[in-house]
């Protein structure tokens, strides 16, 4: 799945996202809106981790969704 696929099907697989990045709110995942960027940002805030990490978690996540 690509980038553009999430962000079309991104009320879809919300649930996905609180399930792999728990510490994430509705809000902030609403907030993300299928922006990666966004989405990336909120994790290295809340997870703590390295822009890189960040990344890398949501490639991980994309490759098993």
């Amino acid at each position: 799945m690509n980038w553009d696929q999430v962000e079309g099907k991104w009320k879809q697989l919300k649930g996905s996202v609180q399930s792999q990045w728990g510490k994430l709110t509705d809000d902030e995942i609403d907030q993300t809106a299928g922006d990666r960027k966004k989405l990336e940002g909120k994790i290295q805030e809340k997870y703590g981790l390295a822009k890189e990490e960040a990344e890398k978690k949501v490639d991980e996540w994309m490759s098993g969704s």
